[in-house]
């Protein structure tokens, strides 16, 4: 190709503003994602709008986080995958899924690089009301919302919203605050007092 040939294509490809992979690219992408996260929260947030913000191809951001989810993930450093979870807790005994659940959350949050993750996100989520609301929107579509598809009762999405406020409330407690006794007690022993309430949420009568 000549000279001549190879000038405008390089002038064209300066014009688009798009990025080429790589580390910096990858953090023009998180910083981009929390910016319009922030400003349009997760349900209108697109994978498109964030990458014209980011000045690369959107194809990348699938190329890197595969879904929005895991972009959104990856932007808030959050170290649980909330769709991830509600196989774990409704294959099984349904009469065990409060004890699964309870289990499961207590497992992960005893491994510290889970636990410093976890708390880094909920201590921004409690002093800013854009990231808790953020968050809380995240947490219902892709937690509280299939949680409900998959229980066949009445009041479904009361019921998974319950489950998500003793989450984030018993999280605060043991490892935000710190609340004694509970901060210290340990799995033996919180799991067949919390496993029964879990269980109502999930599975027990309403009204």
């Amino acid at each position: 190709m000549s000279e001549k040939e190879e000038a405008p294509r390089a002038a064209a490809a300066r014009r688009t503003g798009r990025r080429p992979g790589g580390a910096d690219t990858r953090g023009a992408v998180l910083e981009a994602a929390r910016a319009e996260f922030g400003a349009r929260g997760y349900d209108k947030a697109s994978m498109r709008g964030i990458a014209r913000v980011a000045g690369v191809d959107a194809a990348l951001l699938h190329h890197y986080f595969g879904t929005k989810e895991r972009l959104f993930l990856a932007a808030l450093d959050f170290p649980i995958e909330p769709a991830a979870v509600v196989p774990l807790i409704t294959s099984g005994d349904p009469e065990q899924m409060g004890e699964r659940l309870v289990r499961f959350l207590l497992t992960i949050w005893g491994q510290p690089e889970i636990l410093d993750r976890l708390l880094a996100v909920l201590r921004t989520a409690v002093g800013s009301e854009e990231i808790a609301a953020l968050l809380r929107d995240f947490m219902v579509r892709e937690l509280v919302t299939r949680l409900a598809a998959e229980l066949d009762l009445e009041h479904p999405e009361l019921r998974a919203e319950l489950v998500l406020s003793q989450i984030l409330g018993l999280a605060v407690a043991r490892y935000v605050i710190r609340a004694e006794p509970i901060a210290s007690a340990t799995e033996e022993e919180l799991v067949p007092l919390l496993a029964p309430t879990f269980q109502r949420y999930l599975a027990g009568p309403v009204g």
